[in-house]
């Protein structure tokens, strides 16, 4: 994933929470508004782990938005809340969970 299309700012995360669209499961809950570029931030709380715990699942979530860019969404900024039940998962039901809720941002 491009540097450039990463969030970082708390303030950006912030606006795009505020805007409450929102789609949630077990697994993930996202937030998402319409912008003029497709920018992803991503959350992992402490409690799911230690830090190279977060980090693996940041990576993995990279990932799979990388090699799933096609049916995503286009000018929309997203920020993925993770959730502690993605524990549970592994690479292939986790990419299946979260492409499926992106793609619910569409319709």
């Amino acid at each position: 994933m491009n540097k450039e299309k990463i969030i970082k700012k708390s303030t950006t995360f912030t606006e795009i929470i505020s805007k409450k669209q929102n789609l949630k499961n077990k697994y993930f809950s996202i937030y998402y508004v319409n912008s003029s570029e497709t920018l992803y931030g991503i959350t992992v709380p402490k409690k799911i782990g230690k830090a190279h715990v977060r980090n693996k699942i940041k990576r993995q979530i990279k990932n799979i938005i990388v090699t799933n860019e096609k049916d995503i969404q286009n000018n929309y900024s997203y920020v993925i809340i993770i959730k502690e039940a993605v524990k549970e998962l592994n690479y292939s039901d986790l990419e299946k969970e979260l492409i499926s809720l992106i793609k619910k941002v569409r319709k």
